[in-house]
């Protein structure tokens, strides 16, 4: 059975029609995007906002009716990834280098729905590189000031080359090891110059559809 398919499928259910959909990143939603592009032939009616060029470029190719961010106060739903989530439905995002638009698209979203398989779903964030966002000037200064927080940045690399964010930026994998305060390391990164955001996704996401090898799809709700 193949997890990522199951769950990102599954997810495309909480869609309804003349919704406005945040469309994520990644391989899981990945699924759910062609699903929605089927039922868009289908003759469903919605608008996708897309969080990524590659996200813009499947959209378009499937013939999904895309809105831009800037012309929008409000997303009715958003379907994404994650690389890791915890039982606190926090989440850790931005290994596919997407995470700023895929923040500011769940920022003003009704409702987030995250869509994993089973090894995304862990105790304990961490153990997956923290991705951050930092402007290419003055990257430097900004990792050792992200690094006296007390982890291992390393620059992404593409090719031996840094790694080039859809804004122009690069990223910064900074291993923390165990994250236990999500929320304010979220906010003490965000707070050093030179950060743009990063892949810290608190008190954004109210449902995880997490799909299982053995064919089982767990659906979990924030109380």
């Amino acid at each position: 059975m193949d997890a990522k398919k199951l769950a990102g499928e599954k997810a495309i259910e909480f869609i309804e029609n003349d919704m406005i959909v945040g469309l994520g990143t990644g391989s899981t939603v990945h699924w759910s995007i062609l699903k929605l592009g089927e039922l868009v032939k289908q003759g469903l009616n919605i608008k996708g906002v897309p969080t990524s060029r590659q996200t813009e470029q499947l959209a378009n190719e499937l013939g999904i009716p895309l809105v831009g961010l800037s012309s929008i106060d409000q997303i009715d739903l958003t379907v994404d990834g994650a690389d890791e989530a915890n039982p606190d439905f926090e989440l850790i995002k931005g290994g596919g280098g997407a995470l700023l638009r895929e923040k500011m698209v769940a920022s003003i979203s009704k409702r987030m729905i995250v869509v994993m398989d089973e090894t995304k779903y862990v105790a304990n964030l961490g153990k997956f590189p923290l991705p951050v966002e930092v402007t290419q000037f003055g990257w430097e200064m900004t990792c050792r000031q992200i690094k006296s927080l007390g982890c291992e940045p390393k620059l992404r690399l593409n090719n031996n080359l840094p790694f080039i964010t859809d804004n122009g930026n690069y990223i910064l994998d900074c291993d923390f090891g165990e994250i236990y305060d999500a929320e304010n390391l979220n906010h003490t990164l965000n707070m050093i110059p030179g950060v743009v955001e990063n892949g810290l996704f608190v008190n954004m996401t109210d449902t995880m559809v997490i799909g299982n090898r053995n064919g089982h799809v767990d659906i979990l709700y924030k109380s």
